[in-house]
């Protein structure tokens, strides 16, 4: 029983710093709060969805189309609305504080569009359903796809940031922005990449949702406050320790929803997000953590 709920706690962790990441890197970089992520989840989700049911393409495969979808959204989103905003300080210092608003509506946008489209009807589809037992442990293809996945991309993020140029360049941004400009990093070129990979990331990650859990329009905004857990238990702007605090969410949810109810996985959660940002809003690992 408790190796199946650690498997279970690092399958909801995985996705949660995966989920968590796509919107550490807009804040850290942009610092931009970004509270449609969650509703890109939901797209990466029908974007799957039907790529299956109309072509056939299985979930490993559209992937890739959600995440060029996804970042070709933060790319318009970006050059439409918010570079000639971050370009002007005393514009850019307004964007952050009004951010939350704009991006507001974006969310009430997409969600209207895709319920329009697709009406509000939940959908789903089943892919690697089959159960695998090892170790004592009952787990099905598309839960360790997630795992695998998820768990990749993290990994693969934090060796982005350690060992690429490009990586090198956007944690100079995230952590001093006009530092960074005035030895020569190209602030503008980081701050598009940087929002298309979290958009991207979102894309994903709704992916591998669509394979464990119905699909809606509304289905996003969970996600959305549970990134938000995430990277304000890290810190934000703070990507490793973001990473970190979203297995620590999964731990917290899994067994404290096994030792009480499921009815209290709501207030697990945004009890734990007041509870930090009461006792220490700068996040549980205080300031950022450089990666080595």
């Amino acid at each position: 029983m408790s190796a199946q709920l650690l498997f279970a706690a690092l399958v909801a962790g995985s996705l949660y710093a995966l989920v968590a990441l796509g919107l550490n890197l807009v804040y850290g970089t942009l610092r931009l709060l970004n509270i449609a992520h969650g509703d890109l989840v939901m797209i990466g989700a029908y974007v799957s969805f039907w790529m299956l049911s109309l072509f056939g393409l299985p979930p490993v495969l559209s992937i890739f189309v959600a995440a060029a979808l996804c970042g070709g959204f933060g790319w318009v989103i970006y050059v439409g609305m918010f570079r000639k905003l971050l370009a002007t300080p005393a514009l850019a210092q307004r964007l952050e504080a009004n951010s939350l608003i704009l991006f507001y509506g974006v969310s009430v946008i997409l969600q209207n569009c895709v319920a329009l489209a697709f009406t509000s009807t939940a959908r789903g589809y089943q892919y690697l359903n089959e159960v695998h037992k090892f170790a004592g442990i009952a787990a099905s293809g598309n839960r360790l796809m997630l795992f695998g996945v998820a768990l990749a991309l993290c990994l693969g993020m934090l060796l982005f940031l350690r060992f690429h140029l490009f990586g090198w360049s956007l944690r100079a941004v995230i952590e001093r922005r006009d530092a960074a400009a005035v030895v020569g990093v190209d602030v503008d070129r980081v701050q598009m990449v940087t929002i298309c990979i979290g958009f991207a990331i979102a894309g994903v990650a709704g992916v591998l949702v669509s394979m464990t859990e119905q699909i809606t329009p509304f289905m996003g905004f969970p996600f959305t406050i549970a990134a938000f857990v995430v990277i304000v238990l890290g810190g934000l702007g703070n990507i490793f320790a973001g990473i970190v605090a979203g297995f620590a969410l999964g731990f917290i949810e899994t067994f404290g929803v096994a030792l009480t109810s499921a009815t209290y996985r709501s207030i697990l959660i945004y009890g734990l997000f007041v509870g930090v940002l009461l006792l220490r809003p700068q996040g549980l690992f205080g300031k950022a953590i450089k990666i080595r």
